[in-house]
């Protein structure tokens, strides 16, 4: 979760490794500027760790580096079905339809989540590793960032049951904030509610997008496994 693509320029610097040539200008249409050294087409893996937060101007920034003195939101940007140029075809890989089904079904029909739209974010955050760890350290099947973790009450975030329990949690907060609005939830799983709210909807971010449109495809693939089997009305 929590995965803005965007490195900013701040304090007049690059961050390491980007070269003056690669840098390129945004001008957002509140007149807000933003700087990237990354390309569209990239791989997310390039990205690991960044910290989000607003300087003295109150500007949103991100700095790899943790900044001092002002509150943060430590960020990751490296889930399984954020590369932009991945080489899975999403209309055809492999679903993972009767992994962990009974405790999925569970724990969405308890906070009122579609059970379908569970498995596809599983699919796409971990493809159903429960020991999946991202080099941020996002941990689990549903990826939960530390922090998030401590906040639901995780105490083992690779207990598969714990771990599926938060993240729908919080996906069914995020459900209710956009008020029920799939895409905007699932944004702002990926990229955080302050991107969200930043753009006023999906943010611009090419692996956040691709993120909400392959969850989206996943769900419905899901959804149709579903009614195949003549569950679906049963699952959510």
């Amino acid at each position: 979760m929590y995965r803005p693509l965007y490195a900013l320029l701040f304090a007049g610097l690059l961050l390491p490794g980007a070269h003056a040539g690669e840098v390129r200008k945004i001008v957002h249409p509140d007149g807000r500027v933003e700087y990237t050294n990354i390309a569209p087409a990239q791989r997310a893996s390039v990205v690991h760790t960044y910290y989000k937060y607003r300087n003295g101007d109150g500007v949103l920034a991100f700095s790899d580096t943790k900044p001092q003195g002002v509150e943060y939101e430590r960020v990751r940007f490296d889930c399984f079905a954020c590369k932009v140029d991945s080489a899975i075809d999403w209309e055809t890989t492999p679903l993972f339809a009767h992994r962990y089904r009974e405790v999925i079904d569970r724990i969405a029909a308890r906070h009122a989540v579609d059970a379908a739209l569970v498995q596809a974010v599983i699919h796409a955050e971990s493809a159903f590793n429960p020991r999946a760890r991202s080099g941020a350290g996002a941990q689990g099947l549903m990826q939960l960032m530390p922090q998030t973790a401590a906040r639901l009450g995780v105490a083992d975030p690779f207990d598969a049951e714990q771990n599926i329990d938060a993240g729908v949690r919080y996906l069914a907060e995020l459900l209710r904030r956009y008020d029920q609005d799939q895409r905007l939830a699932v944004a702002a799983y990926n990229a955080g509610p302050g991107a969200v709210e930043e753009y006023g909807g999906i943010p611009p971010y090419a692996e956040t997008q691709a993120y909400v449109e392959r969850v989206a495809l996943l769900h419905q693939r899901y959804q149709a496994v579903d009614q195949l089997q003549g569950i679906g009305s049963d699952r959510h």
